[in-house]
């Protein structure tokens, strides 16, 4: 079977923003959220002397962005991982530091067509969503089904940020008593019924942000996002780029402030001069964050929400 293919969001610019750190010969990115490889081929056709290291939790991700990369399997390393398993999976290839980091985060369109995974609302499907289905993990389901009222509300609230959360924990909790929650029909179904008629006018589909906030409850994907970010900026080199795509709020917010972190300086803001040695060891590459053009959007409607950021170290750490 052929592998599926979308336009990656922002895909020109991406390549672009990582273009610098990747134009000498044996300069390697990790794409830490590799889907279906959209990026890396790029990348691997615009430098034919780079090294990509592709990472994914999905295997079925990993399965269908080889056989659309086999044509650069001698430069293409694929590892099943999450993304905050970086220093472990460059430790297997034997890689201290890399060029470039790419993480183009959330659900990937891929997991959005397979109706089976669960992630869509507007499919009925198994209340799945585990972006790694082979793994040991509550589903969607098992939040919904055995979270008490407050657990729901705590998860709705924080990860999906909706305005209704305790109703909707509360609808749940009763629901479930009469049949335990398995589809994604029947979660849609009760968000329509409790989710006040004016507030189901505007803001998009009721059940985003609910499926949102499952979604990030079960695949952890902020704890991983605050783990791997660190992480990511620890290995890049001199002069290497990671660059991120975000699509809410939640995720651009932590990128942020991880990057705003490492750009600023060690010194007191009124010191009159910077000792050597206390520069900021990186510097941001785009200022605040990029969104898409309405073109671009149009073209691809899932650039939409994205937030772009880029930050690029200049010097190592201090001793």
């Amino acid at each position: 079977m052929a592998a599926p293919t979308h336009e990656p969001v922002l895909l020109r610019r991406v390549v672009d923003l990582l273009a610098p750190a990747l134009e000498n010969d044996g300069a390697v990115l990790v794409d830490a959220t590799l889907g279906l490889g959209g990026h890396t081929e790029a990348v691997l056709t615009r430098f034919p002397g780079a090294r990509v290291v592709g990472v994914d939790r999905d295997p079925h991700a990993l399965e269908l962005s080889g056989q659309r990369l086999a044509p650069f399997a001698d430069r293409l390393d694929l590892v099943h991982a999450r993304y905050d398993d970086l220093p472990d999976a460059l430790a297997g290839l034997g890689l201290a530091r890399v060029d470039a980091v790419l993480f183009d985060l959330g659900v990937s369109s891929m997991q959005l067509d397979h109706r089976d995974r669960g992630f869509a609302y507007a499919e009925d499907a198994p209340l799945d969503m585990r972006m790694d289905d082979s793994a040991d993990v509550a589903t969607a389901a098992d939040v919904l089904n055995t979270y008490d009222e407050r657990g729901l509300t705590r998860v709705l609230r924080e990860w999906g940020e909706e305005r209704f959360a305790r109703q909707i924990a509360r609808a749940v909790v009763r629901e479930r008593e009469r049949e335990p929650f398995d589809r994604s029909a029947r979660l849609v179904e009760l968000l329509r019924e409790t989710i006040p008629a004016p507030a189901r006018r505007t803001g998009g589909h009721p059940a985003k942000r609910t499926f949102q906030a499952l979604r990030i409850e079960v695949n952890d994907e902020l704890g991983t996002l605050r783990r791997a970010l660190p992480a990511a900026l620890d290995c890049i080199a001199v002069g290497g780029r990671v660059v991120v795509m975000s699509y809410h709020s939640l995720e651009d917010r932590l990128v942020k402030r991880a990057f705003v972190e490492r750009t600023r300086s060690l010194v007191p803001d009124d010191l009159p001069v910077v000792p050597a040695g206390s520069e900021p060891v990186m510097r941001l590459v785009t200022r605040g964050s990029e969104q898409a053009s309405a073109q671009e959007i149009e073209d691809n409607p899932r650039a939409a929400s994205v937030r772009l950021r880029a930050i690029e170290r200049v010097r190592e750490d201090a001793a």
